[in-house]
């Protein structure tokens, strides 16, 4: 039966070739946009579960307390203590590591020299994250002093191997390294990823400041697996107060949050995780499951508008003794045998778009052929589409009475099937409009962040990093830099502008309360002409300049950090800022430091010659950009000889800000047009069954006198009618989410009901486009080849 079946599928696919590239069609390009939907799913899914017992890794968050006794802030990063406190202390901790972020550093070989991803760690590191080792031993790998672990990658780079062991590479031209251990790319969907991994011992060794235990320093992460049995309730109760067990008067609350979750549900309030990129991931998953029913409903359409072809097959099968059920076998196998081609070309379409995919999100999605998982995956979606897509074809055509079907009644005419179909194109095109409507919220969303004022001159201003010569040869850059006319200002700073990378509290000005202290400010120290180089607006007082030889003692200090501090009159007011008492020369306006949806933190700007670590430079607009970077960089080269030249453009950094709604939009815009696409499909199915349907009333009407633009306007009503009740059902259900989803945003747009009018409209030239075709294929039909029979 299974043989004959599948002849008799192969033959009707054959046979009907157009509807059944149609159907084919459909079905792959809403395979191919759901399993690419899925890959990228999978992709942000696994994030940081490569680890063989990733549930049991866990990361010591901290809540920072403010002066109204609630969670002002909760950070990633905790001091150098932990890790060893918690090794030592508690017996459900199985393994301990601190570890750095990972920087760019200065890495040599034997012929070349490359700034590449370092990170510095404790040995237990390997014990927790069990990095796939290709040469070395992972108990050892970081316990031998001024030794380092590479990846393959970089193994590659430097000596053309990976068998490397026992070679050196010289780290920042100053510390040799033995390799000790060779280990396998890190996979791309990683929160900490590096090219090389150095010991604890060596970050010490480099930086005096990492030796000395220090509980206020938040600069370090700690990670910890902890034993399985624990109850990590219990954990976070019991070591809450630690900071007070340990004799310390900071409100800061430490707690174990699982190392694998924090990617998509990063986003703390009071102290308590409240999601993140699991509701763009949870989004995602139902454009995906959307889009494929979309595909099944006009698999469902096509397969009904030619059920009349079928009716005569049906009834002359069951006249001579075919049951019901072998004839739904029958269609059920045809809508497999068209899903599994639809499968296959659903796979090529994904290999050719992978690439740009790829390419437009900044990730590395990829079909693992090799893994049975996959495998088993895809076959689960083709049965289960082809079931769906098959399901009601199936049971409606084997439904026929075979006499009315010999008697050549209608058989389209039955309540239920039109209002079932109908049901099923009303309910994709209200998918579709919701759609519509969705994607041009999310791209106004969008708009308007990359709208809002910066704050600072971000297109005009470029950043090297300071290191090697850079650091005691600052005034000599400085001045080559500006006697080349490529930059008009320069100064040195502790971090780039376009982030947040320090913060402190203990902080005291005229008037504050020792609550008061437990506030945190953003702090970055400069030199001079910080004000004249990033074209911050200065509200009040003065930039530093070396006119006043106190402002090596001055602060700069944003809006907002004048009205947490409450001072009327700020400038000439003392503040004890990091220790030390500052005066407040200048206010000026607050820009955006750190996230862009977000309202800015209150900042501190000190000065400082030691404190450095990054040269920002406005270029001279009376150049081209090209002509200034070439200076700078030869200048840069000729001072620093030994470092590569990397200049970075400040607004590419800025960019990177919105690179998560980025995503959401372009995966929103794709998506969102082949479902229209493929709602389309559908009405077109739907368009030639009805007007299959009614072949002989339609050569009635043209015998009467009807004209070709009356019968396209009576075939096309129908469908018409049903995209309006789409409309109607989608804009309110689209106004309720796309309102909610803008109201988790503190700086949002609303939804625009000239948007929403224009979906409406689009949607509705777009199905009167997709009808007109069949309606007037069929208008300009001879009626004798309906009636010659009759």
């Amino acid at each position: 039966m299974f043989k004959l079946n599948f002849k008799i599928a192969l033959r009707n696919i054959w046979k009907n070739k157009t509807s059944s590239l149609i159907n084919i069609s459909g079905l792959a390009i809403g395979l191919a946009a759901c399993l690419v939907l899925l890959l990228y799913v999978s992709y942000e899914w696994n994030f940081d579960k490569h680890a063989k017992d990733d549930v049991n890794i866990y990361q010591v968050m901290m809540n920072h307390k403010g002066a109204n006794g609630q969670i002002a802030e909760t950070g990633p990063s905790t001091a150098n203590v932990i890790a060893p406190l918690f090794k030592q202390k508690y017996s459900w901790v199985k393994t301990a590591a601190r570890l750095s972020w990972a920087m760019p550093f200065l890495v040599s070989g034997e012929l070349n020299s490359y700034k590449k991803m370092g990170e510095f760690a404790d040995p237990e590191i390997l014990d927790i994250f069990g990095y796939t080792f290709i040469y070395g031993n992972k108990h050892t790998a970081l316990s031998t002093p001024n030794s380092v672990i590479v990846t393959e990658s970089t193994a590659r780079l430097f000596f053309g191997t990976t068998d490397v062991m026992n070679r050196s590479i010289r780290f920042q031209n100053q510390l040799d390294l033995k390799i000790t251990g060779v280990i396998k790319d890190l996979p791309p969907n990683v929160s900490r990823s590096f090219d090389y991994l150095m010991p604890w011992s060596v970050y010490e060794s480099q930086f005096s400041w990492v030796r000395e235990p220090n509980w206020e320093s938040y600069s370090y992460t700690t990670l910890l697996k902890i034993d399985p049995r624990a109850n990590v309730s219990e954990i976070n109760a019991s070591i809450k107060d630690l900071y007070q067990k340990n004799g310390l008067k900071l409100k800061v609350e430490p707690f174990l949050f699982q190392y694998s979750s924090l990617h998509l549900y990063g986003n703390f309030v009071n102290g308590i995780s409240t999601g993140g990129g699991i509701e763009q991931l949870r989004l995602f998953m139902g454009l995906a499951v959307g889009i494929l029913l979309i595909a099944c409903v006009n698999f469902m359409n096509m397969a009904t508008a030619k059920s009349e072809k079928r009716a005569k097959e049906v009834g002359i099968k069951k006249t001579i003794g075919a049951s019901r059920a072998g004839l739904i076998s029958q269609f059920l196998m045809e809508s497999l045998v068209l899903t599994v081609l639809s499968a296959v070309m659903a796979v090529v379409l994904i290999e050719m778009c992978l690439p740009l995919f790829n390419r437009l999100l900044a990730i590395e999605l990829n079909i693992n052929y090799s893994s049975v998982a996959m495998w088993l995956g895809l076959v689960a979606v083709v049965l289960v589409t082809g079931l769906i897509a098959g399901s009601y074809p199936a049971f409606y055509l084997s439904s026929f009475n075979p006499v009315q079907i010999l008697r050549k009644r209608n058989l389209g005419r039955g309540i239920f099937s039109i209002t079932l179909r109908q049901v099923l194109v009303v309910g994709q095109f209200s998918f579709a409009v919701i759609l519509i409507i969705a994607t041009t919220v999310i791209y106004q969303q969008i708009q308007y962040i990359k709208n809002r004022p910066v704050g600072y001159n971000v297109n005009e201003l470029v950043e090297v990093e300071q290191e090697g010569e850079l650091y005691g040869k600052y005034e000599l850059l400085k001045s080559r830099l500006l006697e080349s006319g490529a930059v008009s200002s320069v100064l040195s700073s502790s971090s780039t502008i376009s982030k947040e990378l320090s913060s402190s509290s203990g902080g005291e000005w005229p008037g504050s309360s020792e609550d008061d202290k437990l506030i945190r400010f953003n702090t970055m120290a400069t030199t001079y002409g910080f004000v004249k180089t990033t074209g911050v607006k200065l509200i009040y007082g003065r930039d530093f300049s070396p006119k006043f030889a106190s402002d090596t003692n001055a602060i700069l200090i944003s809006h907002s950090a004048m009205n947490v501090m409450n001072l009327k009159n700020p400038i000439g007011q003392i503040v004890n800022h990091h220790g030390y008492k500052s005066t407040i020369v200048g206010v000026f306006e607050d820009f955006i430091l750190g996230s862009p949806f977000e309202s800015e933190k209150p900042l501190i700007v000190g000065f400082s010659r030691e404190w450095s670590g990054m040269v920002t430079m406005k270029l001279n607009p009376a150049h081209p950009a090209s002509e200034n970077i070439t200076a700078i960089a030869k200048i840069v080269k000729e001072i620093n000889p030994a470092y590569p030249v990397n200049i970075t453009f400040v607004n590419q950094l800025y960019a990177q800000k919105l690179q998560s709604q980025k995503v959401l939009g372009i995966l929103s815009n794709f998506f969102g047009g082949l479902a229209i696409f493929i709602s389309c499909l559908g009405l077109f199915g739907l368009a030639s069954y009805s007007a299959e349907q009614r072949t002989k009333e339609i050569g009635v009407r043209k015998v009467l006198g009807a004209s070709v633009s009356n019968l396209m306007g009576l075939l096309s009503f129908s469908f018409l009618k049903m995209v309006g009740v789409a409309i109607v059902i989608a804009i309110p259900v689209a106004n309720y989410i796309m309102s909610d989803w803008l109201k988790s945003f503190e700086f949002h747009t609303s939804v625009n009901w000239v948007i929403i009018l224009l979906a409406a409209a689009g949607t509705i030239g777009i199905a009167l486009f997709t009808v007109s075709f069949q309606a007037y294929k069929a208008a300009k039909a001879n009626p004798v080849d309906a009636l010659k029979y009759e």
